[in-house]
């Protein structure tokens, strides 16, 4: 996602979504937020490790903490004052759902969403190039980006401060944070100068230790940005020239902020990185948008304290943080807690007892089941007795600095112990067992599973 600020009079957002390919552009006084949720070009636009939830929603629609995730982007943006237009710039074809989401967030926020199609997936720095003469038609002075699939405090106005306070109207500004030795690889590395926070040195993903600073996949950029953008662009036009074009997929325009941007500008008294000790993770599987809820609902305390459940009588039983949609039928006896979502329409019966887990639009859970470490699907039911439970996958509690793992899906051949996931409208019998297993959409079982995906 993308966020711009103009220092005197319009503020720009821009959005960018990691499975989309949306940007989108909030317009303000003379100063402009711009915010980006990225999705890498190599990888494919569909949210492949978001499924089998993927299949019925677009990954940053998908509900974390009771809101789609890219809601959370962008009430961020809309505590900056002035806020005008946000435009959404990708990759993704809009359907129903997208033009939903908009309708809805020009309500809520009241400011007005435009959304614009790339014609191929370009990469994170590719897409901001291709329009940035929509971008810059604001006459902004600066611009965040931000990745789509992060959940985050968002401190988007200490980047701000951050930035004047090093003088420089012309740098550009790398939220980081810090991550253990081993986790750190997984992640850009970044070394900076510890007296003037200048980036001395920038690998994306390293094989061996660089830096435990790692990129938060949120900037703050000038528009000088697409000067060093456009180099590599032209770059890119020679060395096709030079070169036979042996896969269809390559283009000029696809640039990757990270390995053709940041690798060059680092050292060069340009790039700067602001630390934050605030809560960040990526969502980059459904596991860890279990993670990402708990974290959420954990800051509601102080930003939306009238989305979390509290006990009353008459209604169920709350332990920790839990949302509860005010459509949601629930019966008096059910425990729910903590860090449970309760979506819209859904049914929730006697006895019923319900933790970290995420339940979605129309589903219903039958008396006495219980559903532990799982998200159930649009429209599913689980029976009565029944019992639908997987494997946190947490980061290390004792680790102050530990990150959420990027899950691999099989291990020396087995299934990887995770969250269980039911797909959209998935049927479980009473009184069975589903333990550790991905349940993929329209599925009647008829018996227990365990460690299994269920085609």
């Amino acid at each position: 996602m993308l966020i711009t600020w103009n220092w005197i009079d319009k503020i720009f957002s821009l959005f960018f979504f990691w499975s989309f390919l949306v940007f989108v552009i909030c317009i303000y006084k003379k100063k402009v937020s711009m915010l980006k949720a990225v999705h890498s070009y190599r990888r494919s636009s569909k949210g492949t490790r978001f499924r089998p939830l993927s299949f019925e929603v677009p990954k940053p629609l998908f509900p974390v903490a009771g809101v789609p995730m890219l809601q959370h982007h962008i009430e961020a943006c809309s505590k900056l004052p002035n806020m005008k237009e946000i435009l959404l710039i990708g990759f993704y074809q809009p359907n129903e759902e997208l033009n939903r989401f908009l309708s809805s967030a020009q309500q809520d926020f009241k400011i007005s969403i435009r959304y614009l199609q790339e014609y191929a997936a370009l990469g994170t720095g590719g897409g901001i190039y291709h329009f940035r003469d929509q971008i810059l038609s604001g006459g902004p002075e600066a611009f965040f980006v931000m990745n789509a699939d992060v959940c985050s405090e968002f401190p988007l106005p200490e980047m701000l401060d951050f930035q004047k306070e090093h003088g420089d109207a012309f740098s550009f500004i790398i939220l980081g944070t810090t991550a253990n030795r081993k986790q750190s690889l997984n992640y850009g590395c970044i070394v900076e100068n510890e007296q003037t926070d200048e980036v001395l040195h920038y690998v994306e993903k390293p094989s061996t230790f660089v830096s435990d600073i790692i990129n938060c996949g949120i900037y703050l950029f000038t528009p000088e940005i697409f000067q060093h953008i456009g180099d590599v662009f032209q770059k890119n036009q020679q060395d096709m020239l030079l070169e036979e074009q042996s896969n269809g997929w390559h283009r000029a325009e696809v640039i990757r902020l990270e390995q053709d941007i940041f690798t060059a500008l680092a050292g060069l008294g340009k790039l700067y990185v602001y630390k934050t000790n605030r809560f960040w993770s990526q969502i980059k599987s459904a596991g860890s948008a279990i993670y990402a809820s708990r974290l959420y609902l954990n800051q509601y305390h102080k930003t939306h304290p009238e989305r979390l459940a509290t006990n009353t009588d008459g209604g169920p039983k709350t332990r920790g943080n839990v949302y509860i949609h005010p459509t949601a039928n629930i019966d008096p006896t059910a425990v729910l807690g903590p860090n449970v979502s309760i979506g819209t329409g859904v049914t929730i019966g006697a006895g019923v007892r319900v933790r970290e887990s995420i339940i979605l639009h129309g589903a219903t859970l039958q008396d006495h089941s219980c559903v532990l470490n799982s998200i159930v699907g649009w429209g599913s039911t689980i029976g009565k007795w029944a019992r639908v439970e997987g494997t946190p996958s947490d980061p290390n509690p004792n680790d102050p600095y530990a990150k959420i793992d990027s899950e691999t899906l099989f291990r020396d051949g087995k299934l990887t112990p995770s969250i269980t996931i039911l797909g959209c409208n998935v049927n479980i019998p009473s009184e069975v067992i589903i333990l550790n297993s991905i349940v993929l959409p329209h599925k009647d079982l008829n018996r227990s599973f365990k460690n299994q995906i269920i085609l």
